[in-house]
């Protein structure tokens, strides 16, 4: 029986060996192959063109970030970011910055489709760009920080000052740039962040700074005009050919462009992209809050089968992670929290409103100040605060009531519950005595004497005595 397994097994073995073999061989075949076949699509005659459209946020910010990677790892020969946005947060701007200053590729922004524009954020990627490109009819510029907005001090300061806007240190030039000490450095570190761009690539660094001062805007022609911008091209295939022999620094190296016979690769967000774009609405996160704080609950009162639970923590640590990518004010969402803390105690413990007001009163401050920023893409909306508020009143006005009718029920234990029954007379008694209620015997007090076999009707109770009068 040794024997013929052992004859089995080698015959098996020499039968398996050589199709092993040839998987191997088809697999080291075929990987070069494709890493060729990728080369040849992604490679040196590729240029990758990435798309932003809208508020450069978190999402935009990681979809750049990768994608430039992924150009610089697939030898494409360059990236062009097309842009129409009306600015953004400053973390994700600051990030996508840093990615094209490190890129080891040529990356062009280039404002398009016609109308488009390149506000506040946009104005910042494009002046960081190897080439800086628009199309007719687009414009940039309006870059003032929004935490400062639009002070009325630029049309005040003069030419000669907003070339020296780049310290801490209090000036005149300083004290007339914002009113309070934090709106002066972080006008001061914008004007430095634009210039430093500018001067990175020898663009206009005077307009850069209006641009943050005085919330300057120029038209295509005009940042041509102005050294602003290389290029005003009609679309792509006029960018490709326009930008052909230009000459840029990138990573540190003098590289002179060919770009008339490239072939361009539009490039798709993924769904990675498409996701952070959803959770990262302060909408969406202060609903799945909201459910995974009314979830959890539900699961504490009404233990079952743990879905409500389940489907609470899911929800609670998804806009979790939606809160850790926008810059949150701690302060509102504590306040949110307290809020939500207070409406659910008054459903348990009635107040007569008073922890629900003070719920709903916390709550709506905490979503107003929850983003730190005073972009409206990345605020809560009113009209989500308002549903939410109104959900609580209603709830408040349910729990109200309900207290109440259990207020006006008569008591159906204890004691209490003996007031208005009719009680029997054990024995003959004036003012004090025995009765029998239900089963039991209770000492009586009464007005009215009455004899054994009379039956009394309980009036009130003091103390253990029952206080009765003769029916």
């Amino acid at each position: 029986m040794k024997a013929h397994s052992s004859i089995f097994s080698k015959y098996a073995l020499n039968r398996i060996a050589p199709i092993l073999l040839a998987v191997l061989l088809v697999f080291l075949v075929l990987v070069p192959a494709a890493a060729r076949l990728q080369e040849s699509f992604f490679g040196a005659q590729t240029v990758r063109v990435f798309n932003i459209d809208g508020a450069i946020g978190p999402a935009t910010s990681d979809y750049l970030q990768r994608g430039l990677i992924e150009a610089r790892d697939e030898g494409v020969y360059m990236a062009i970011i097309t842009m129409d946005t009306p600015g953004g947060l400053d973390l994700a701007m600051r990030d996508i910055i840093q990615a094209i200053l490190e890129s080891e590729i040529p990356v062009a922004t280039y404002v398009y489709p016609q109308g488009s524009r390149a506000a506040s954020a946009g104005t910042y990627i494009l002046y960081a760009s190897h080439v800086a490109a628009m199309a007719p009819a687009t414009n940039l510029g309006a870059a003032t920080p929004v935490q400062i907005g639009l002070p009325s001090f630029s049309d005040e300061l003069p030419d000669e000052l907003t070339t020296n806007i780049t310290g801490d240190n209090e000036t005149e030039a300083d004290q007339r740039i914002g009113s309070t000490a934090m709106e002066r450095k972080i006008m001061n570190d914008a004007t430095a962040y634009i210039r430093g761009l500018a001067e990175l690539h020898g663009r206009n660094a005077e307009w850069a700074v209006s641009a943050v001062t005085d919330a300057a805007t120029l038209s295509a022609t005009e940042a041509l005009g102005l050294n602003v911008i290389d290029i005003v091209a009609d679309d792509l295939d006029d960018l490709l050919v326009q930008m052909n022999g230009m000459q840029v620094t990138v990573d540190g190296q003098v590289m002179v462009l060919a770009t008339s016979d490239k072939t361009l690769h539009m490039d798709t967000p993924d769904w990675r992209t498409e996701f952070l774009k959803v959770i990262t609405d302060p909408n969406l996160i202060l609903i799945l809050g909201m459910l995974g704080a009314y979830g959890i609950l539900i699961e504490f009162y009404n233990p079952g089968f743990g879905f409500a639970g389940i489907t609470g923590a899911i929800c609670l640590l998804l806009a979790a992670y939606g809160l850790q990518l926008l810059p949150i004010n701690y302060a509102g969402l504590g306040l949110i929290l307290f809020g939500l803390i207070l409406i659910i105690s008054e459903a348990f413990i009635p107040s007569f409103g008073i922890l629900g007001i003070g719920g709903v009163i916390s709550f709506v401050i905490g979503s107003i100040i929850l983003v730190d920023t005073d972009l409206g893409m990345f605020r809560v909306s009113m009209p989500l605060i308002s549903s939410v508020v109104a959900a609580a009143a209603m709830l408040l006005i349910v729990t109200m009531r309900i207290f109440m009718k259990i207020r006006q029920q008569a008591p159906v234990s204890g004691i209490q519950m003996f007031v208005g029954k009719t009680a029997e007379v054990i024995g003959s008694f004036d003012e004090s005595g025995t009765v029998k209620v239900e089963g039991e015997l209770w000492q009586a007090l009464t007005d009215t004497p009455v004899h054994a076999g009379d039956k009394v009707r309980i009036k009130e109770i003091n103390g253990l005595e029952l206080i009765v009068t003769k029916i």
